[in-house]
């Protein structure tokens, strides 16, 4: 099994990249990963709407969920952030090559945080809270070829402090 996985990961690296980098007018993508955190592992998904050549926007859900045990009692803490990005895309303005897609932009996302605390008896304390926040965001793609990609994102709004994930070109 890890002999087949490696042929199809050294088949997909060996392809030529012939995509276009930016999404353009018109297209989708669906973006998944995770999240780098010191407080649990963010899962993501979302997608990427062209609006203009260089100018994409849609939505983006994030999940992370963290417990531990402290010695004297333990601890979870929960994070679900729904957002919506605007991405300003610099493949023509650098002149980048096909196969990239650099970009920045802001998220505009609504979050909800819980955590409980147990000391181990009797007493249990913990703390909700919501609401609306902004972020930025900075990233790269790389195309392996038309439709298939790897993603790097710091900032974002996902409760992290970045994402590494996939993304797909829908044709």
């Amino acid at each position: 099994m890890r002999k087949i996985f490696l042929i199809v990961v050294l088949a997909i690296c060996c392809l030529p990249a012939f995509a276009q980098g930016t999404l353009g007018k018109g297209g989708k993508q669906i973006n998944a990963g995770l999240g780098f955190s010191s407080w649990g592992v963010p899962i993501y998904v979302g997608m990427d709407f062209g609006v203009h050549e260089d100018i994409s926007v849609g939505p983006k859900i994030s999940y992370r969920k963290y417990s531990d045990n402290y010695g004297f009692g333990d601890y979870s803490q929960t994070l679900v952030v729904v957002a919506v990005q605007g991405n300003y895309h610099f493949n023509r303005l650098l002149k980048l090559p096909e196969q990239w897609n650099v970009y920045a932009g802001l998220s505009l996302g609504y979050y909800t945080w819980s955590d409980v605390k147990w000391d181990g008896g009797s007493y249990d304390f913990g703390g909700e809270a919501s609401g609306i926040g902004f972020d930025v965001q900075v990233g790269a793609r790389y195309f392996f070829n038309e439709n298939f990609g790897v993603n790097l994102e710091l900032g974002g709004g996902t409760g992290s402090g970045g994402n590494v994930g996939i993304t797909y070109k829908l044709q």
